[in-house]
């Protein structure tokens, strides 16, 4: 059933003349403005002062610092040093490669110029940009899926999908959905239900449960998605380098929960 479903998806959404939209450029665009939602939504809630000023000023910072952050880390993580004795290739995103652990490197970068410019914490930012940020990842991953990209290994379970070209003839995982669900729904489900205590939880706790689920399923996933091409398994032949990313990731959100929960600061947003 997957299978046939696939097969009659076009990765072109919507053909203006000779301009051909894409569903990932679509996927981005939603997944900005469901952030952009959620960011109004839970602050609200939170009683934070956030202005209208203060949400584009924290979109544009966002959405600069994740695209180029995703570019850059593909090139310096995936690109098995190519990027290196190509740089001009850098920019050459039209051929695709972009990375979630860049694009979050990016994206808390940037964060903490948004935080500057609007005089809002940066961990309160952080906390917002976590709850929202599953909804991108989300469509994020159905457009891999209609792509045919980051495909999973064989498999011979019924839903396995054929994506043709460069992943053979052979059923798949449909390894992108199952991180749409689990990266994207899931994650967001838990995030935006924590995020309904009044007063909200300490600074830094969200982005810590962020980082620590993601971290977990994503090094879980990998195990059924097949490994980049010019990398292959690393570390002793069972490990992805999506896996060797992730564990930095659980570190990190473990310490930052202790120390949240130690230092026990309230969500803060704008003055009056």
């Amino acid at each position: 059933m997957l299978n046939e479903i696939y097969q009659m998806l076009d990765p072109v959404a919507i053909w203006i003349g000779p301009l051909a939209i894409r569903w990932y450029s679509l996927a981005y665009l939603i997944g900005f403005a469901g952030v952009a939602f959620i960011l109004v939504r839970v602050s609200r809630r939170w009683k934070l002062r956030m202005n209208s000023d203060a949400v584009l000023t924290i979109l544009v910072c966002v959405m600069i610092g994740v695209l180029i952050g995703a570019r850059l880390g593909y090139c310096l993580f995936y690109g098995n040093g190519y990027y290196l004795q190509n740089p001009v290739e850098i920019l050459a995103v039209n051929k695709g490669g972009m990375s979630f652990h860049g694009g979050l490197i990016g994206a808390l970068i940037a964060g903490v110029v948004a935080a500057r410019w609007t005089g809002i914490p940066f961990l309160t930012l952080a906390d917002l940009g976590a709850i929202a940020a599953p909804i991108g990842l989300f469509f994020g991953r159905c457009a891999n899926f209609i792509n045919g990209e980051l495909w999973g290994a064989p498999t011979d379970l019924p839903w396995g999908v054929v994506f043709g070209g460069s992943a053979g003839m052979m059923a798949r995982h449909p390894s992108q959905l199952y991180e749409a669900l689990l990266e994207g729904l899931l994650l967001f489900i838990l995030l935006y239900l924590l995020s309904r205590k009044v007063p909200a939880r300490p600074r830094g706790t969200f982005l810590g449960v962020f980082l620590v689920v993601y971290a977990i399923c994503r090094f879980a996933m990998e195990f059924v998605r097949q490994p980049d091409a010019q990398l292959g398994y690393l570390w002793g032949g069972w490990l992805t380098m999506g896996q060797c990313l992730s564990v930095p990731l659980l570190i990190a959100g473990i310490c930052l929960l202790v120390w949240a929960w130690k230092k026990k600061l309230p969500q803060q947003g704008l003055p009056e």
